[in-house]
């Protein structure tokens, strides 16, 4: 998992890449906490992923289709 040091504890941290994104809108589904659609595209809407959100966020990250959804190291 992307886990970042933050001020308290471990932060997971995601990235869509929109080149990639084909906008199918799977990960705002599993996800809104984390994910959001902004012009057919999906983008994070928020630097660190909520603690109690963070399997969901994994979830929307391996079943995304084209693999745009990176967590970060």
């Amino acid at each position: 998992m992307g886990l970042t040091k933050s001020k308290g504890g471990w932060a997971m941290r995601v990235v869509v890449d929109e080149e990639l994104c084909i906008g199918c809108g799977l990960c705002a589904e599993t996800c809104p906490e984390v994910f959001e659609m902004n012009d057919d595209k999906a983008k994070v809407k928020v630097d660190e992923v909520p603690e109690d959100v963070t399997e969901s966020c994994t979830e929307a990250a391996e079943n995304c289709p084209v693999e745009a959804i990176q967590i970060e190291e």
